[in-house]
């Protein structure tokens, strides 16, 4: 079956950018040889065509963030540093390769990714030894943000090696600046588990947290997922944030049952998925425990699984703690 991205139910506002406002990385520029950098033009800046503007690098080890979808949101110091470092560390050499080439920049790349880490970070440690500016670049965004990055960091630091950052664009930080949702404070939860017992867990865990909540998803799995989020976190609002900075930029904002209940019959989307859930409503678990009870019990003769729904959409408490509370109290009345 044809996966569907939009259209069927909506549970939120949603937001599509015409084609004249974002475009997706452009193809790599047409070249002479299979060596050759590309053309400078007009606008685009090419570090190798000025050699001027490539600075002189210290020694250490360079975190570059690169476009999370759109090639041209890249920064003016990040083309420098990789046009000067001496090897870039990237995850897949064809995707950084592709971003290489649109800029003229020639530099080594040395794929390092989860299977070969532990292989190739020593290599890497005993050139930033030596004296060597070396760049780390994850496929799309900031490194570290669930990338391999993190132990070579580690390690680099350990050693005595400067690691300095060239910071841009972020997925994170993105789908934050346009949820509409509090950004004081939010806690960062990465990929949920794959399997929903484990994800169940992971969300019960998150539930408490006086922050807003941001995760990263797959599109396979996000039907099930936002299920699980509606389920364990309550009606709480949200937004969903698809494809940032490319073509079919979406972000569809609403409570996470009805953005549950949209996908369950839409099907999931295609893309890149981040998504943003507002933290507890204020003063929820100050909720006295008799007066749970209470409109629990008041509500018990529509179905524990109704007077579950109403409560929590009132308090913003879990459905899954209220259902069970409200089971609890069902299972007393009978003689």
């Amino acid at each position: 079956m044809k996966r569907r991205s939009g259209g069927v139910g909506r549970p939120g506002t949603k937001r599509q950018i015409a084609a004249t406002g974002k475009c997706s990385p452009d193809p790599p520029p047409k070249r002479q040889g299979s060596d050759a950098p590309a053309a400078s033009k007009p606008g685009r800046y090419n570090p190798l065509a000025d050699p001027r503007k490539a600075p002189e690098l210290a020694p250490g080890l360079y975190l570059v963030a690169t476009p999370i979808g759109n090639a041209g949101d890249i920064t003016l110091r990040a083309l420098e540093v990789l046009a000067a470092v001496e090897l870039i560390a990237c995850e897949d050499s064809r995707l950084t390769g592709r971003l290489m080439r649109r800029y003229g920049i020639a530099t080594q790349l040395l794929p390092y990714h989860d299977h070969n880490a532990a292989r190739q970070r020593p290599r890497l440690l005993q050139r930033l030894a030596a004296g060597a500016a070396i760049a780390l670049v994850s496929d799309a965004g900031t490194p570290l943000i669930s990338d391999p990055g993190y132990k070579l960091v580690r390690d680099a630091v350990a050693a005595g090696a400067e690691v300095l950052a060239v910071p841009g664009a972020s997925a994170v930080t993105a789908a934050l600046s346009v949820a509409g949702l509090p950004t004081d404070r939010f806690h960062f939860a990465g990929f949920l588990p794959p399997k929903r017992p484990a994800r169940r867990r992971a969300l019960a865990g998150l539930a408490a947290i006086e922050a807003t909540i941001v995760v990263l998803e797959s599109a396979r799995r996000l039907p099930a997922a936002l299920a699980d989020m509606a389920a364990e976190l309550g009606p709480r609002e949200a937004a969903l944030a698809r494809e940032l900075t490319k073509l079919h930029e979406e972000v569809r904002r609403g409570p996470l049952d009805e953005l549950a209940a949209h996908y369950a019959e839409a099907g999931p989307p295609r893309g890149e998925i981040v998504v943003v859930v507002a933290p507890p409503a204020p003063g929820a678990d100050d909720i006295d425990e008799a007066e749970l009870d209470g409109r629990l019990a008041a509500l018990l003769d529509g179905g524990v699984r109704k007077a579950a729904a109403q409560v929590a959409a009132e308090t913003g408490l879990p459905r899954r703690r209220l259902y069970a509370r409200a089971l609890e109290l069902k299972q007393r009345r009978r003689p």
